[in-house]
């Protein structure tokens, strides 16, 4: 045979599950997008075309809505791993599987007060908007002994109006960018964590906290970085996230250099001192790097997050 089969997976892309928890008259609500890989003794479906070791992908849609009612949804890192462990135990071809998770953010819409005209205004606890801001992320790789989470956001984008400079940089002839002294510092931001967890025999961390926390570190190193470039934002961001969580031992950000160029007002008689600004969406620079802790190898692919 000249050709021989090299890795492969295979399942269920893009399951959009929605579960909603009742308690009483509040209500709860969880919506994720749920990506399922499943690989292992695959040879022959691809060789001859035989299904005898293939789990419908049809029926890994069904079992992510089944597990949503079954065990609910505590957190996107807990639901995958529900599902990993399922997949691996219950199916002896399976060797591997790879959950990959979006989790959108909805938020309860504030009502008017109990001495509102408005009739039961007051009582409305099932009601909610959808956040604008970052889609939280999330990846779980089990393979029947070892468990890899990594978790993350995307799409969180942040601006420093000021505190911001970029000069000293290389220049050649084709060098027509002027050295900024006080810029606007905008980007969208994407990462990748690693944490250090692997074991059902350890205490697995508290994944809705850690991600609050790590979020929480993020932007604020963010906002208290004064930034002579990109770049070193980026390391007191993951820097932040390392020494502020203890569970965490690596990660990896992919950040968009949002371009705020001043507008030139003066063929109109006016002076812009640093008040108005043409936004590029086009093209922009992209600065990625991980951060680690010292003496831990890197293990987050570096094409997570680039393009």
């Amino acid at each position: 045979m000249p050709t021989i089969l090299g890795q492969n997976q295979y399942g269920k892309a893009e399951n959009r599950v929605v579960r909603i928890t009742r308690d009483g008259d509040t209500h709860h609500i969880k919506d994720l997008n749920v990506s399922v890989a499943l690989s292992g003794d695959m040879d022959e479906v691809h060789y001859s075309g035989s299904n005898a070791n293939v789990l419908p992908t049809d029926t890994t849609k069904n079992t992510v809505f089944a597990f949503a009612k079954e065990h609910g949804i505590d957190s996107a890192e807990q639901f995958g791993m529900h599902l990993a462990r399922h997949f691996v135990t219950s199916q002896e071809p399976i060797k591997r599987a790879r959950i990959r998770i979006e989790e959108y953010a909805w938020e309860r819409i504030e009502t008017t007060d109990g001495n509102s005209r408005f009739i039961g205004a007051d009582e409305v606890k099932h009601s909610f908007v959808r956040k604008g801001q970052e889609v939280r992320t999330a990846q779980i790789t089990f393979d029947g002994d070892r468990w890899e989470v990594l978790a993350g956001l995307k799409d969180l984008t942040v601006l420093n109006s000021t505190h911001s400079e970029f000069w000293g940089y290389v220049k050649d002839k084709y060098t027509t960018l002027k050295e900024a002294h006080d810029r606007i510092l905008a980007t969208d931001v994407s990462a990748w964590w690693r944490y250090n967890w692997t074991s059902d025999e350890d205490r697995a961390p508290n994944w809705e906290r850690s991600y609050a926390q790590a979020r929480k570190h993020i932007l604020q190193a963010f906002a208290e970085t004064y930034s002579l470039s990109l770049q070193q934002t980026l390391y007191q961001m993951g820097s932040r996230v390392i020494n502020s969580r203890s569970e965490i031992d690596e990660i990896r950000f992919s950040l968009p250099n949002k371009h705020h160029f001043l507008v030139d007002l003066e063929p109109f008689g006016l002076k812009n001192d640093n008040e108005v600004y043409f936004a590029a969406d086009r093209p922009y620079g992209l600065i990625e790097a991980t951060v680690l802790r010292d003496g831990v190898e890197a293990r987050i692919p570096v094409d997570m997050t680039n393009l």
